[in-house]
Order: structure tokens, then sequence, then C-alpha cells
């Protein structure tokens, strides 16, 4: 079976550090810009496609969550950086699709790469690279392209459900880690419930043959992509906890605890399913291997009853004039019963032994 290979995006290579080259797939036609400003008593909620509409927020004592979609469009993040005054490797890591997920802390702000992880349109699972950026009274967070998974974070911002709205940037912060650490179980049950179907219909042979060892390969790669996708953010978050830094209020801290709670949950449950996909292989050359086992049985033992019947015609085919039997009127009746006897006699002897 032919594998196809796939050309990958890497790092452009002889630029200065801090330089900024997207690399990923998800280009947008334009910059889209979400702004919500919240506190506990107001909101508001503007869409655009300016990012110049997010710089009119500062010290109103409220907080800011600013999402851009659309990392291709460079100009347009180089100058919501210039705003808020983001390191040039802070805007290298926004636009590198391949950074893997991390932590960094700056003078005034801390910077998170991450994952994303969700399904979409027939079940297509979507990776996106999401940066974060947290500050004293504001959040900016980079996707891709449209689509996410805080649909519901924004409804609890907007209805003031739950406490969010009392809290600071630090607490949305965890709000949006959250909501996409628990989008990681639905993807990770969703490929558990492929390897246990999968699984089933290879133990009761219901499985394509010809088709099964890609599926098996697909699930494998899949899992394995996942698994690089996630295990990182449990140093990130564990990170976090640990941080000493004035954007986290100490009463966010037990919030990034039980979300540090999750994450290992979360890699555990990818842990086992990576071994249950690598033994989906041994399982079915297992199962086509006691097939193969069984067919060769019924062969070996039609061949082992009729080796003393061929041997028997053996004998009395060979043309000599004085052999016995040769010149009696019912030897040929009689050979035949003999031959006859001796297959039924070892037809049961093999039936008793349980060989048939």
């Amino acid at each position: 079976m032919k594998v196809k290979t796939k050309k990958r995006a890497y790092k452009a290579s002889n630029l200065p550090p801090g330089t900024m080259a997207y690399r990923g797939k998800k280009a947008a036609l334009k910059t889209v810009v979400d702004i919500i400003n919240y506190s506990n008593a107001a909101f508001k909620k503007i869409d655009s496609n300016n990012v110049e509409d997010g710089f009119n927020f500062e010290g109103n004592k409220q907080v800011t969550w600013i999402n851009i979609n659309g990392l291709n469009n460079l100009k347009d993040i180089e100058k919501l950086g210039e705003h808020y005054n983001l390191h040039p490797l802070t805007l290298e890591d926004i636009v590198n699709t391949s950074q893997r997920p991390k932590l960094e802390e700056f003078q005034n702000y801390i910077f998170i790469v991450f994952k994303m992880l969700y399904f979409k349109d027939n079940d297509i699972l979507q990776y996106e690279h999401l940066s974060m950026v947290v500050g004293k009274d504001y959040v900016l967070t980079f996707q891709e392209a449209d689509g996410d998974i805080f649909d519901d974070l924004r409804e609890r911002i907007e209805t003031a459900k739950g406490r969010i709205r009392s809290q600071g940037a630090d607490y949305l912060m965890y709000a949006i880690l959250d909501a996409v650490v628990d989008n990681y179980f639905s993807v990770i049950e969703a490929v558990g419930d492929k390897i246990e179907d999968l699984e089933a219909n290879i133990f009761e042979s219901k499985a394509d043959n010809t088709n099964t060892p890609s599926q098996i390969q697909y699930l494998k790669q899949e899992v394995l992509k996942i698994r690089r996708s996630i295990f990182p953010l449990r140093e990130v978050i564990n990170k976090l906890e640990k941080l000493d830094n004035t954007i986290i209020d100490e009463k966010s801290l037990s919030y990034i605890r039980d979300l540090y709670d999750h994450i290992i949950q979360v890699n555990e449950s990818i842990d086992l399913y990576r071994e249950m996909v690598w033994s989906l292989m041994d399982m079915y050359m297992t199962i086509i291997s006691n097939k193969m086992n069984e067919v060769m049985k019924v062969l070996t033992i039609i061949a082992t009853i009729f080796i003393p019947l061929t041997f028997i015609a053996g004998i009395y085919g060979m043309n000599f004039t004085n052999m016995p039997e040769l010149q009696s009127q019912n030897g040929y009746y009689i050979l035949l019963a003999v031959m006859f006897v001796l297959f039924i006699f070892m037809l049961i002897y093999f039936r008793k032994k349980k060989w048939l």
C-alpha cells in the first residue's frame, strides 16, 4: 500500500530573531477583531475588522478581551503589538504555528502558547494554533481563522453568569484555558470511541481485512498528533501555578491548580488510548494468524485423511501380474469398502480429538 507523504510547514530559516513569518495553512482574507469589555456592572461588545478599535479601553478599570482571527495579516498584529508593547519574540511566536505550547513571563504581561482542538464539519478534527497575552486588565488571544470553542464563555460574560464578571483578567485567562482543556475531554472521548469500535470490529471479525491496517495507522497518527498538541500544556499550567506575578491574583491559583488536575487526567487518557491503538495491530495480526491456522488445520486434516487412501490406491495401481485380489471378482468393491471404512474411522477419530 502506497503511503502518501505530505509537505510540512517548517519555520522560515535565515531570518533574524523576532521576524514575523506566518507558515500556517489557514489564511484569513481579512482580520476579524472581537472585542469584549466588561466589569461587574457593565458590558460592551464590538465586532470589527480594525485592530485599532481595541486601543481605547485602557484605564477604565474594566477587563478587555480582544480576540484576533487571521494570523497571516501581519501588519495588524504588529500594530496591536506596538500598542501593547509586546516583545518582538512574542510576535514571532504568535504567528509561528509550529511553536510548541509554552509560557513566558515579561515585565508587563504573561505570554502563553497552546493548541486548540475541536470538531468541525462532519466530525473533522481541527488543530489550531492559539496564543494568549495576559496583562493587568486585558487579555489578547490570537487565532488562525474563524471558529473556536469560546461561545459558551462569551455567553457567560454577556449574561453575567457565574463569577467571571466580578473577576479580573487573570480569571479570564483561566476561563479560556479551562474551555480549551474541557474540550480536550470531548476530543479524546470521540477518539476513544473510534478505537473501541474498531477494536470490537476486529475482535468480532467484522472489519474489512484490506482496510483495517490503514484505519489503525490513521488512528495511531491521530492519537500521536493529539498527544503532541496536548502533552506540553501540562508543563505550561504547572509553571503558571507556581508563577509569582502581580498579574495573577492569589484567589485564581486554586482554579489553576484544579485546571492542572484536569490536564493530568487528559494526558493519562491519551496515554491509555495510545497503548490501545498500538495493541490494535497486534490484535489484528493475531486474529489473522488464528484464521490462517484454522484454514491450515482443515487442509492438514483433509490431507491426513487422504494419505492412507492414496497409499492403498497407489499399491493397487502398480502393474504387477501376481498381485493379490487383482483376479477377485469383488476385489474392487471390497477395496472401496475398506477405504470408506477407513475414511469414516478417521473422521470419528478427529472429531473425538476435537480437531474438527
